[in-house]
This record gives structure tokens, C-alpha cells and sequence, in this order.
């Protein structure tokens, strides 16, 4: 019987603790953001659509910090992988109270034309439509973004991320359009947008295509990190006052 207290117990404590869903978050900025925010006191639900070995290791990490984090893997583009995804959140805890839109790409080998499109924008509006629901008032919906794609197409973006660009700018102009029906639902919609981010594959894959525009950036200052631009997603995410829009780096860009 005092078992069955225990466990009743731990039971009401994790249904208050906040939940968080970060897509792409095996690695790179998707990982360390769910290690920010399983350092404040989320339980984080580390997203992957392939590396569930990494995603495990992700979640180890936060667990080994004091932290709560669930390993879930979901293709963001397959509506049935989504909604799996969901159901699993929503039979565990009931709510959503972040959600953090980091997953995107369209450099990949293989990739087909549409591809970039479907993930950028189609999929990123497809799972908060899905996500809304299970999210109660004062919940909060973050889209990462680059300055390459924020700004266009009013600047030039490196070689071979044309695709990337413009599917990332159209997918924040969509969400951008149902930010008021959010809002009346009390979900508040963020937007991190940032310079090249040091030590990303993102950029290790434009350096190859393009070298000159990635030492170009650099020209400028040095880009942020993956530490820096994780911190100011986790606090777009949980700060009150936070900006509509963040910035992180890349200072020309806003002049």
C-alpha cells in the first residue's frame, strides 16, 4: 500500500511538472535546448526521427543532471508519426506547454526538390495545428529560424541554401498568420532566428558548397555558439517578457 502512495505520489508530482517537446533533438541545437530546458525544470521530450541512439544519450545526460526527459521518435513530415507522437505525450502527461519547432534541413544527400518545403513549412504548421489542442493557455510555440532565412529574400544567402531559405521564411510567414488564433487561445508563438551557429552541420555542410559566405560571417564577429543560441530559445520559450522576435548574432543583418 505505500508503495502504491509512492508511486500515486511521484505520479501527481510529474503531471505538475511543465512538458516540453523539442523536434530534432538528437543533436546539435534541438539536444542542447532540451538540455536548457531539463536543466529549468521541464520534462523534456527529446524528439529524433533516426538517431535514437543519440537521443537516449541525450536524455541520459539530463537525467544524470537532476533533470526529466523522454526519448520519442517521430518523422515531423509523416502525419501518422506526428499523431503517435502526440498521443504518447498527451497519454503521459495530458498537456503540452512548450513546443519547441527546431527540426528543419534541405541539404540532405538525396533530398528531392520539395523536400525542404514540406519539412520548413508544411510540417511545422501541420504539428502545431495537431499540438494545439493538448496545449492550455500559457503555453508557448517557438520557431527557430536563421538570419539567412529570417531576412529573406531581401539578402543573399550562401550557395545551395536557396531551398532552405525560402522554406523556412515560408514557414514562419504561416505560423506568422495564425499567431492571432494562438493568441486567442492563449498560446503565445516566439520566433529565434540566428547568424550561422559555430560548430553546426549546417554550417560545416554551406562551408563545403560555399566557403566565402561562411568566412564572410565571420568577417563580422564570431558566430554564436550552439550553447548561446540554445540559452536564448530556452528563454524564448519560458521568460515572460521575451521579445516576439530574438536575434542572436549577426548585428548587420538588423541595419
Amino acid at each position: 500500500m505505500s508503495q502504491c502512495k509512492e508511486e500515486g505520489a511521484a505520479r501527481g508530482a510529474e503531471s505538475r511538472r511543465r512538458v516540453a517537446l523539442v523536434t530534432g533533438a538528437s543533436r546539435g541545437i534541438g539536444a542542447q535546448v532540451a538540455r536548457e530546458l531539463g536543466a529549468r525544470g521541464l520534462h523534456v521530450v527529446v524528439n529524433y526521427r533516426e538517431k535514437a541512439k543519440r537521443a537516449r544519450a541525450v536524455v541520459d545526460e539530463i537525467r544524470a543532471a537532476g533533470g526529466h526527459a523522454t526519448a520519442v521518435g517521430a518523422d515531423v513530415c509523416e502525419n501518422t508519426e506526428v499523431q503517435a507522437l502526440l498521443d504518447t505525450i498527451n497519454h503521459r502527461f495530458g498537456f503540452l506547454d512548450v513546443l519547441v519547432l527546431n527540426a528543419s534541413g534541405g541539404l540532405e544527400r538525396g533530398a528531392d526538390s520539395g523536400y525542404a518545403m514540406r519539412l520548413n513549412r508544411d510540417a511545422q504548421c501541420e504539428l502545431v495545428t495537431s499540438a494545439v489542442p493538448q496545449m492550455p493557455a500559457g503555453a508557448r510555440i517557438v520557431f527557430v529560424t536563421s538570419h539567412q532565412a529570417h531576412f529573406s529574400p531581401g539578402r543573399p544567402v550562401p550557395e545551395g541554401y536557396e531551398p532552405i531559405a525560402a522554406s523556412k521564411r515560408a514557414g514562419e510567414d504561416a505560423l506568422l498568420a495564425v499567431k492571432p488564433a494562438l493568441a486567442e487561445l492563449g498560446i503565445a508563438l516566439k520566433v529565434v532566428s540566428g547568424d550561422m551557429i559555430d560548430g553546426t552541420i549546417i554550417v560545416r555542410l554551406l562551408h563545403r558548397r560555399d566557403p566565402f559566405a561562411v568566412e564572410a560571417r565571420r568577417d563580422h564577429g564570431p558566430l554564436p555558439t550552439v550553447e548561446e543560441f540554445a540559452t536564448a530559445i530556452a528563454d524564448a520559450a519560458l521568460q515572460p517578457e521575451v521579445a516576439d522576435t530574438t536575434y542572436v548574432g549577426g548585428s548587420d543583418y538588423r541595419w
